[in-house]
């Protein structure tokens, strides 16, 4: 008789850090792109507020999507759940950026 504890526990809870370092990697990495810019032009001009905002939405964002698509098997549901957080998260850097709709929250 098979319990669920065991190895089977074990590699669903390894399985779960691997996925929330992949997040942080690729949230790093993005974040890498304007760092990298502002040593080379003056156009780009992040502060570290605009740093934090962005790693908080890029991370929450991801972890969003690895425990909304934990337990999914079908392919079609997680492409339906990644693509509805996309449009949420393009909306709100938009709105944070140049005040797409007019929010308090835009800074303008």
């Amino acid at each position: 008789m098979k319990t669920m504890s065991g190895d089977h526990g074990f590699n669903v809870q390894q399985s779960a850090a691997k996925k929330i370092g992949v997040v942080a990697l690729v949230t790093a990495a993005i974040l890498l792109v304007p760092f990298v810019a502002m040593q080379f032009t003056g156009e780009v001009n992040w502060t570290l507020s605009d740093f934090v905002i962005a790693g908080v939405l890029l991370a929450g964002t991801g972890l969003a999507y690895v425990l909304c698509t934990m337990k999914m098997s079908n392919p079609r549901s997680r492409l339906v759940i990644g693509a509805v957080l996309a449009v949420a998260l393009l909306l709100v850097w938009a709105e944070l950026a140049v005040g797409l709709i007019g929010t308090p929250f835009a800074g303008s």
